[in-house]
C-alpha cells in the first residue's frame, strides 16, 4: 500500500475512533432519537442533490436506511445516553463482524472457515467475560442495547450485499434520506417537543458533535474506505479497522476520563484476537496449503 493511501487508511481508523467520543458529547446534550435524525439529515443534504442515486431500486435502499440508521444507531446512541462507555462501544460494535458471519452463512449460502468459527468463539469468550464484569450494573442493558446495534448493522452489511457491486458513497448518501422522518417522529412520541426546543441551547461541543458524525464519521470515513477498497483488495484494508477500538479507548481515556476494569481489558483482549483470527486466519491457512 503507498505511503498515501497508508495515511488515508490510518486517517479513517482515526476518525472512527473518535467518532464514539463525539457521539458521547452528543447524546449528553441532545437526544438519541433527535440525534439520529439530525446525524442523517447532514448525510443526506446538500450531497443528495450532487450525488447521483445508485443503480439500485428504492426497497434496497430503505431497508438499507431502516436497519443500519433507524435501528442501529437509535439503540447505540440510547444505549451510550444510559451509560454505556464510547472506548467499550467501539469495541462491541465490532460484534457486527461476526453477525454478518452468521447472516451470510443463513441467507447468502456463505460458509465460514475453521479460523474464522475459531476466532468467532474467542470473540465469544472476551463479550462474556465483560458481561461478567456488569452483570446486575447499570451498564449491562447499554451493554446489551450496544450488541443489538451491532446485530442491525450486520444485518445492513447482508442488504448491502444483496445491493450488489454499486457506487458505495452514493448507497449511504441516498440510504440517509430514510431515516430522518422515522427518527423525528420516534423522537416526537417518545422524547416529546421538550427534545426539539432543547436544540435552542446546546453548546458549541454538540453542534461540534453532529457535525463530525454526520460528515466526518460517515460521509468523509466511508467516502474514504470507499477509495481504498476501489484501490485495494478487501483483505489488505479490512484489517485497519482493529486499530478502531485502540484509537476508541484511547480516546475516551484522554478526552472523556473513562477508566477500564482489568476484566474489561482482559475481555477487549480476547475479542481482538478473535477480530485478528477472523481477518488473517483464512489467508494463513490458505498460504499453508499453498506451501
Amino acid at each position: 500500500m503507498p505511503l498515501r493511501d497508508l495515511l488515508l487508511a490510518l486517517g479513517v481508523v482515526l476518525v472512527w475512533g473518535l467518532n464514539f467520543v463525539a457521539i458521547k458529547w452528543g447524546v449528553d446534550e441532545i437526544s438519541p432519537f433527535l440525534l439520529t435524525a439530525l446525524r442523517y439529515l447532514g448525510c443526506a443534504l446538500p450531497a443528495v442533490f450532487f450525488i447521483r442515486r445508485p443503480a439500485v431500486g428504492w426497497p434496497i435502499l430503505i431497508v438499507y436506511g431502516l436497519t443500519v440508521g433507524v435501528l442501529q444507531f437509535s439503540f447505540l446512541f440510547t444505549a451510550m445516553r444510559l451509560g454505556m462507555p464510547a472506548g467499550l462501544a467501539s469495541l462491541v460494535m465490532q460484534m457486527q463482524v461476526f453477525f454478518t458471519l452468521g447472516l451470510a452463512m443463513l441467507f447468502l449460502d456463505e460458509r465460514p472457515t475453521v479460523p474464522q468459527l475459531a476466532g468467532a468463539g474467542i470473540a465469544l469468550v472476551g463479550l462474556v467475560t465483560i458481561g461478567a464484569e456488569h452483570i446486575g450494573g447499570a451498564v449491562l442493558l447499554p451493554l446489551l442495547m450496544t450488541l443489538v446495534a451491532a446485530g442491525f448493522w450486520a444485518i445492513s452489511n447482508i442488504v448491502t450485499k444483496r445491493a450488489g457491486k454499486v457506487d458505495m458513497f452514493a448507497f449511504v448518501i441516498w440510504g440517509s434520506l430514510v431515516p430522518p422522518l422515522p427518527m423525528l417522529a420516534l423522537s416526537l412520541l417518545f422524547e416529546g417537543p421538550q427534545a426539539l426546543a432543547a436544540l435552542a441551547s446546546i453548546s458549541p461541543q454538540a453542534i461540534f458533535s453532529v457535525l463530525f458524525i454526520a460528515y466526518g464519521s460517515t460521509l468523509l470515513g466511508y467516502g474514504a474506505w470507499a477509495v481504498l477498497l476501489g484501490r485495494h483488495p478487501a483483505g489488505l484494508v479490512a484489517p485497519f479497522t482493529l486499530l478502531v477500538p485502540v484509537v476508541g479507548f484511547a480516546a475516551a481515556f484522554v478526552l472523556l476520563g473513562e477508566m477500564v476494569t482489568p476484566l474489561e481489558i482482559a475481555g477487549s483482549l480476547l475479542i481482538l484476537a478473535g477480530l485478528g483470527l477472523n481477518i488473517f486466519g483464512p489467508r494463513l491457512v490458505a498460504r499453508l496449503r499453498a506451501a
